[in-house]
Protein backbone atom coordinates (compact mmCIF):
# COMPACT_ATOMS: atom_id res chain seq x y z
CA UNK A 1 0.00 0.00 0.00
CA UNK A 2 1.10 3.51 -0.46
CA UNK A 3 1.90 5.69 2.18
CA UNK A 4 0.02 9.50 1.84
CA UNK A 5 2.11 12.02 1.58
CA UNK A 6 0.13 13.76 4.36
CA UNK A 7 -2.71 12.51 6.25
CA UNK A 8 -5.00 14.60 8.29
CA UNK A 9 -6.93 12.56 10.70
CA UNK A 10 -10.18 14.07 12.65
CA UNK A 11 -8.11 17.31 13.04
CA UNK A 12 -9.98 19.92 15.00
CA UNK A 13 -8.33 23.51 16.52
CA UNK A 14 -10.17 26.46 18.12
CA UNK A 15 -8.97 29.54 19.94
CA UNK A 16 -11.14 29.07 23.45
CA UNK A 17 -14.81 28.58 22.37
CA UNK A 18 -14.17 29.54 18.38
CA UNK A 19 -13.90 26.93 16.16
CA UNK A 20 -11.76 26.49 13.32
CA UNK A 21 -11.48 23.18 12.27
CA UNK A 22 -13.66 21.05 13.11
CA UNK A 23 -13.56 17.14 12.60
CA UNK A 24 -11.38 17.32 9.42
CA UNK A 25 -9.66 14.31 7.85
CA UNK A 26 -7.37 14.12 4.06
CA UNK A 27 -5.14 12.41 2.79
CA UNK A 28 -2.71 13.81 0.26
CA UNK A 29 -1.14 11.38 -1.95
CA UNK A 30 2.82 11.44 -2.18
CA UNK A 31 3.90 13.98 -5.22
CA UNK A 32 0.12 15.38 -5.26
CA UNK A 33 -0.35 18.82 -5.80
CA UNK A 34 -3.47 19.77 -3.45
CA UNK A 35 -5.19 22.94 -2.65
CA UNK A 36 -7.16 24.36 0.03
CA UNK A 37 -9.61 26.12 -1.06
CA UNK A 38 -12.31 28.61 0.74
CA UNK A 39 -13.40 32.10 1.48
CA UNK A 40 -11.59 34.13 3.96
CA UNK A 41 -12.03 32.39 7.43
CA UNK A 42 -12.70 28.71 6.11
CA UNK A 43 -10.13 27.63 8.35
CA UNK A 44 -7.53 26.69 5.20
CA UNK A 45 -4.79 28.67 6.47
CA UNK A 46 -4.99 27.36 9.76
CA UNK A 47 -5.19 23.58 8.52
CA UNK A 48 -1.65 24.70 6.39
CA UNK A 49 0.04 25.92 9.57
CA UNK A 50 -0.82 22.61 11.97
CA UNK A 51 1.03 20.86 8.98
CA UNK A 52 4.10 23.16 9.35
CA UNK A 53 4.32 22.69 13.22
CA UNK A 54 2.65 26.44 13.98
CA UNK A 55 0.73 24.95 16.20
CA UNK A 56 -1.09 21.64 17.46
CA UNK A 57 -4.75 20.24 16.89
CA UNK A 58 -6.76 19.78 20.04
CA UNK A 59 -7.84 16.66 18.72
CA UNK A 60 -6.52 14.40 15.61
CA UNK A 61 -3.15 13.56 14.18
CA UNK A 62 -1.59 14.54 11.52
CA UNK A 63 1.09 12.08 9.61
CA UNK A 64 3.78 13.35 6.85
CA UNK A 65 5.10 10.06 4.95
CA UNK A 66 3.44 8.04 7.30
CA UNK A 67 5.42 9.84 10.54
CA UNK A 68 3.10 10.88 13.02
CA UNK A 69 4.34 14.46 12.96
CA UNK A 70 1.57 15.99 15.62
CA UNK A 71 3.50 17.44 18.06
CA UNK A 72 7.15 17.37 16.17
CA UNK A 73 8.40 20.80 16.17
CA UNK A 74 8.87 22.22 12.75
CA UNK A 75 12.21 22.19 12.10
CA UNK A 76 11.81 18.31 12.86
CA UNK A 77 9.29 17.65 9.99
CA UNK A 78 10.88 18.63 6.67
CA UNK A 79 8.30 20.36 5.51
CA UNK A 80 8.90 23.86 3.94
CA UNK A 81 6.71 26.95 4.32
CA UNK A 82 5.94 29.85 1.06
CA UNK A 83 4.96 32.46 2.62
CA UNK A 84 2.38 35.09 0.96
CA UNK A 85 4.56 38.30 1.62
CA UNK A 86 7.67 36.36 0.71
CA UNK A 87 9.48 37.54 3.99
CA UNK A 88 13.11 38.22 2.57
CA UNK A 89 16.45 39.81 4.20
CA UNK A 90 15.99 43.52 2.13
CA UNK A 91 19.90 43.42 2.76
CA UNK A 92 20.87 39.96 1.90
CA UNK A 93 21.81 38.99 -1.26
CA UNK A 94 19.56 36.45 -2.96
CA UNK A 95 22.47 34.03 -2.61
CA UNK A 96 22.58 34.66 1.31
CA UNK A 97 18.32 34.76 1.39
CA UNK A 98 18.34 31.08 -0.09
CA UNK A 99 20.98 30.23 2.09
CA UNK A 100 19.43 31.92 5.42
CA UNK A 101 17.54 28.09 6.40
CA UNK A 102 20.79 26.07 6.00
CA UNK A 103 22.94 27.97 8.06
CA UNK A 104 20.33 27.80 10.80
CA UNK A 105 20.09 24.11 10.20
CA UNK A 106 24.07 23.90 10.49
CA UNK A 107 25.00 22.78 7.37
CA UNK A 108 28.24 23.05 6.08
CA UNK A 109 29.57 25.60 3.71
CA UNK A 110 30.80 23.31 0.35
CA UNK A 111 27.13 21.71 1.18
CA UNK A 112 25.28 24.85 1.58
CA UNK A 113 26.82 26.65 -1.98
CA UNK A 114 25.84 23.61 -3.53
CA UNK A 115 22.44 23.44 -2.91
CA UNK A 116 22.00 27.16 -3.13
CA UNK A 117 22.92 27.23 -6.19
CA UNK A 118 20.57 23.94 -7.42
CA UNK A 119 17.69 25.59 -5.95
CA UNK A 120 18.04 28.89 -7.73
CA UNK A 121 19.08 26.99 -11.03
CA UNK A 122 15.63 25.12 -10.43
CA UNK A 123 13.53 28.60 -10.47
CA UNK A 124 15.91 30.01 -13.64
CA UNK A 125 17.55 32.72 -10.93
CA UNK A 126 20.86 31.33 -10.84
CA UNK A 127 22.40 34.26 -12.50
CA UNK A 128 20.69 36.72 -10.58
CA UNK A 129 22.67 35.37 -7.02
CA UNK A 130 24.27 38.71 -5.89
CA UNK A 131 21.48 40.64 -6.45
CA UNK A 132 19.38 41.85 -3.52
CA UNK A 133 15.16 41.62 -3.65
CA UNK A 134 14.80 45.41 -4.32
CA UNK A 135 16.47 44.75 -7.34
CA UNK A 136 14.18 42.07 -8.37
CA UNK A 137 10.57 42.26 -10.10
CA UNK A 138 8.02 40.58 -7.60
CA UNK A 139 7.55 37.66 -9.67
CA UNK A 140 11.50 36.89 -8.87
CA UNK A 141 11.17 37.67 -5.50
CA UNK A 142 8.53 35.01 -5.30
CA UNK A 143 11.08 32.38 -6.75
CA UNK A 144 13.25 33.50 -4.66
CA UNK A 145 10.83 32.71 -1.82
CA UNK A 146 10.51 29.45 -3.35
CA UNK A 147 14.15 28.71 -4.22
CA UNK A 148 15.04 29.12 -0.05
CA UNK A 149 12.40 26.58 0.60
CA UNK A 150 13.40 24.23 -2.04
CA UNK A 151 16.76 24.15 -0.48
CA UNK A 152 16.41 22.69 2.71
CA UNK A 153 14.87 19.57 0.74
CA UNK A 154 11.70 19.56 2.13
CA UNK A 155 9.68 16.17 1.94
CA UNK A 156 6.43 18.46 1.41
CA UNK A 157 6.42 21.88 0.27
CA UNK A 158 3.47 23.88 1.64
CA UNK A 159 2.34 27.29 -0.32
CA UNK A 160 0.42 29.76 1.47
CA UNK A 161 -1.18 32.30 -0.85
CA UNK A 162 2.26 32.77 -2.75
CA UNK A 163 1.15 34.31 -5.63
CA UNK A 164 -1.54 36.79 -4.08
CA UNK A 165 0.86 39.66 -4.32
CA UNK A 166 1.45 39.71 -8.36
CA UNK A 167 -0.40 41.47 -10.60
CA UNK A 168 -3.10 39.02 -12.91
CA UNK A 169 -0.61 38.98 -16.32
CA UNK A 170 2.41 38.12 -13.56
CA UNK A 171 0.71 35.35 -11.52
CA UNK A 172 -0.64 33.31 -14.55
CA UNK A 173 3.00 33.19 -15.82
CA UNK A 174 4.89 32.25 -11.98
CA UNK A 175 1.88 29.54 -11.67
CA UNK A 176 3.00 27.90 -14.57
CA UNK A 177 6.53 27.67 -13.77
CA UNK A 178 5.59 26.59 -10.09
CA UNK A 179 3.19 23.82 -11.95
CA UNK A 180 6.01 22.75 -14.10
CA UNK A 181 8.85 22.31 -11.08
CA UNK A 182 6.55 20.57 -8.93
CA UNK A 183 5.85 18.07 -11.64
CA UNK A 184 10.24 18.09 -12.43
CA UNK A 185 10.57 17.31 -8.84
CA UNK A 186 7.32 14.92 -7.65
CA UNK A 187 7.05 16.64 -4.38
CA UNK A 188 3.79 16.89 -2.07
CA UNK A 189 2.66 20.33 -2.67
CA UNK A 190 -0.35 22.01 -0.51
CA UNK A 191 -1.77 25.60 -2.02
CA UNK A 192 -3.60 27.23 0.22
CA UNK A 193 -6.00 29.91 -2.15
CA UNK A 194 -9.37 31.25 -2.13
CA UNK A 195 -8.64 31.92 -6.16
CA UNK A 196 -10.36 29.25 -7.46
CA UNK A 197 -8.66 29.87 -11.36
CA UNK A 198 -5.36 28.77 -9.56
CA UNK A 199 -6.84 26.19 -7.58
CA UNK A 200 -8.32 24.46 -10.18
CA UNK A 201 -4.69 25.54 -13.15
CA UNK A 202 -2.58 23.97 -10.46
CA UNK A 203 -4.14 21.04 -8.76
CA UNK A 204 -4.64 17.85 -9.47
CA UNK A 205 -6.77 17.72 -6.51
CA UNK A 206 -8.67 20.21 -3.59
CA UNK A 207 -10.85 20.29 -0.82
CA UNK A 208 -13.37 22.97 -0.46
CA UNK A 209 -13.60 24.38 3.16
CA UNK A 210 -15.88 26.32 4.64
CA UNK A 211 -16.53 27.31 8.44
CA UNK A 212 -13.91 25.31 9.66
CA UNK A 213 -15.50 22.07 7.81
CA UNK A 214 -14.33 20.01 4.39
CA UNK A 215 -16.99 19.79 1.99
CA UNK A 216 -15.99 17.95 -0.68
CA UNK A 217 -12.57 16.94 -2.10
CA UNK A 218 -12.09 15.81 -5.78
CA UNK A 219 -10.60 16.43 -9.06
CA UNK A 220 -11.01 20.28 -9.93
CA UNK A 221 -13.30 19.47 -12.95
CA UNK A 222 -15.31 16.89 -11.00
CA UNK A 223 -16.07 19.11 -8.13
CA UNK A 224 -17.12 21.61 -10.91
CA UNK A 225 -19.30 19.66 -12.49
CA UNK A 226 -20.68 17.72 -9.89
CA UNK A 227 -20.72 19.75 -6.66
CA UNK A 228 -22.15 18.05 -3.52
CA UNK A 229 -23.91 21.22 -2.17
CA UNK A 230 -24.95 24.69 -2.80
CA UNK A 231 -21.64 26.07 -0.85
CA UNK A 232 -19.11 24.20 -3.60
CA UNK A 233 -21.76 24.89 -6.92
CA UNK A 234 -21.92 28.93 -6.00
CA UNK A 235 -18.21 28.91 -5.05
CA UNK A 236 -16.42 27.26 -7.86
CA UNK A 237 -17.16 29.69 -10.64
CA UNK A 238 -20.91 31.05 -11.34
CA UNK A 239 -23.74 28.79 -10.62
CA UNK A 240 -27.58 29.30 -11.11
CA UNK A 241 -29.14 27.86 -7.54
CA UNK A 242 -32.56 27.37 -8.35
CA UNK A 243 -35.19 26.83 -5.84
CA UNK A 244 -38.27 24.46 -7.17
CA UNK A 245 -39.86 21.52 -6.95
CA UNK A 246 -38.87 17.98 -8.64
CA UNK A 247 -41.91 15.79 -10.38
CA UNK A 248 -43.12 13.95 -12.97
CA UNK A 249 -42.90 16.71 -15.41
CA UNK A 250 -39.35 17.99 -14.51
CA UNK A 251 -37.95 20.27 -12.29
CA UNK A 252 -40.56 23.45 -12.23
CA UNK A 253 -39.54 27.02 -10.66
CA UNK A 254 -41.08 30.26 -11.62
CA UNK A 255 -43.91 28.83 -13.03
CA UNK A 256 -41.60 27.16 -15.61
CA UNK A 257 -40.31 23.49 -16.29
CA UNK A 258 -37.16 22.96 -16.66
CA UNK A 259 -35.48 19.88 -17.79
CA UNK A 260 -33.52 17.45 -15.20
CA UNK A 261 -32.04 14.21 -15.05
CA UNK A 262 -34.20 11.74 -12.93
CA UNK A 263 -34.11 11.91 -9.24
CA UNK A 264 -36.49 12.24 -5.92
CA UNK A 265 -39.40 14.09 -6.49
CA UNK A 266 -40.25 17.29 -3.99
CA UNK A 267 -37.88 20.23 -2.95
CA UNK A 268 -34.95 20.40 -4.46
CA UNK A 269 -32.50 23.18 -5.64
CA UNK A 270 -30.79 22.89 -9.44
CA UNK A 271 -27.62 23.99 -9.70
CA UNK A 272 -26.87 25.05 -13.59
CA UNK A 273 -23.23 26.80 -15.18
CA UNK A 274 -24.67 29.75 -17.55
CA UNK A 275 -22.59 27.32 -20.28
CA UNK A 276 -25.19 24.68 -19.97
CA UNK A 277 -27.82 27.53 -20.94
CA UNK A 278 -28.02 27.97 -24.95
CA UNK A 279 -29.34 31.22 -26.04
CA UNK A 280 -31.03 31.38 -29.06
CA UNK A 281 -31.54 34.95 -30.50
CA UNK A 282 -33.95 33.57 -33.36
CA UNK A 283 -36.65 32.78 -30.23
CA UNK A 284 -36.16 29.18 -31.04
CA UNK A 285 -35.68 26.54 -27.79
CA UNK A 286 -37.99 25.26 -25.15
CA UNK A 287 -38.31 28.49 -22.86
CA UNK A 288 -38.96 31.37 -23.69
CA UNK A 289 -36.81 34.53 -22.12
CA UNK A 290 -36.19 38.40 -22.31
CA UNK A 291 -32.44 39.91 -21.57
CA UNK A 292 -32.66 42.50 -18.67
CA UNK A 293 -28.64 42.77 -18.58
CA UNK A 294 -25.27 41.84 -20.94
CA UNK A 295 -22.14 42.10 -20.10
CA UNK A 296 -19.46 42.32 -22.72
CA UNK A 297 -16.35 39.97 -21.11
CA UNK A 298 -14.21 39.88 -24.10
CA UNK A 299 -14.41 35.76 -24.60
CA UNK A 300 -17.81 35.82 -23.89
CA UNK A 301 -21.13 38.33 -22.93
CA UNK A 302 -22.82 37.22 -20.03
CA UNK A 303 -26.99 37.71 -19.94
CA UNK A 304 -28.94 37.93 -17.07
CA UNK A 305 -32.46 37.00 -18.21
CA UNK A 306 -36.11 36.19 -17.12
CA UNK A 307 -38.08 33.99 -17.57
CA UNK A 308 -41.09 33.05 -16.41
CA UNK A 309 -42.77 34.38 -13.24
CA UNK A 310 -39.36 36.60 -12.16
CA UNK A 311 -37.17 33.37 -12.60
CA UNK A 312 -33.54 35.08 -13.29
CA UNK A 313 -30.87 33.01 -14.94
CA UNK A 314 -27.30 33.66 -16.08
CA UNK A 315 -26.32 32.37 -19.58
CA UNK A 316 -23.24 32.96 -21.47
CA UNK A 317 -22.49 33.38 -25.32
CA UNK A 318 -19.26 33.16 -26.71
CA UNK A 319 -17.91 36.67 -28.09
CA UNK A 320 -17.36 36.77 -32.33
CA UNK A 321 -16.45 39.73 -34.12
CA UNK A 322 -19.56 41.10 -35.20
CA UNK A 323 -21.85 40.02 -33.09
CA UNK A 324 -23.25 42.85 -30.47
CA UNK A 325 -24.49 42.15 -27.27
CA UNK A 326 -28.21 42.28 -26.93
CA UNK A 327 -29.89 45.09 -25.37
CA UNK A 328 -32.12 44.77 -22.59
CA UNK A 329 -35.85 43.81 -23.24
CA UNK A 330 -34.94 41.90 -26.43
CA UNK A 331 -36.75 38.35 -26.49
CA UNK A 332 -34.97 34.93 -26.79
CA UNK A 333 -35.16 31.36 -26.69
CA UNK A 334 -33.10 29.28 -24.13
CA UNK A 335 -32.09 25.59 -24.38
CA UNK A 336 -31.07 23.38 -21.30
CA UNK A 337 -29.31 20.28 -21.49
CA UNK A 338 -30.43 18.48 -18.78
CA UNK A 339 -27.33 16.69 -18.27
CA UNK A 340 -25.68 19.35 -17.63
CA UNK A 341 -28.05 19.84 -14.79
CA UNK A 342 -27.34 18.92 -11.23
CA UNK A 343 -29.98 18.38 -8.41
CA UNK A 344 -29.11 19.28 -5.05
CA UNK A 345 -30.59 19.02 -1.18
CA UNK A 346 -33.24 21.96 -0.82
Amino acid sequence: MTIPGVEIEHVSFGYGATRVLEDVSLSIRKGEFFAFLGPSGSGKTTLLRLIAGFGMPDSGRIRINGRDATREPPWARSVGLVFQNYALWPHMTVAKNVAFGLERRGVGRAERERRVKAALELVGLAHLMDRRPAQLSGGQQQRVAIARTLAIEPEVLLLDEPLSNLDAGLRAGVRAELVELQRRLGLTTILVTHDQEEANAAADRMAVLNEGRVLQVGAPAELYDRPANRFVAGFLGTANLIEGELGADGFRAGGVALPVMAGPPGRAVLALRPQAITLRRDGGGMLPARVLRAEFLGTHVRYTLEAGQGLRLTAEEPHLRGLDPLPPGTPVGLAIDPAQATLLRA
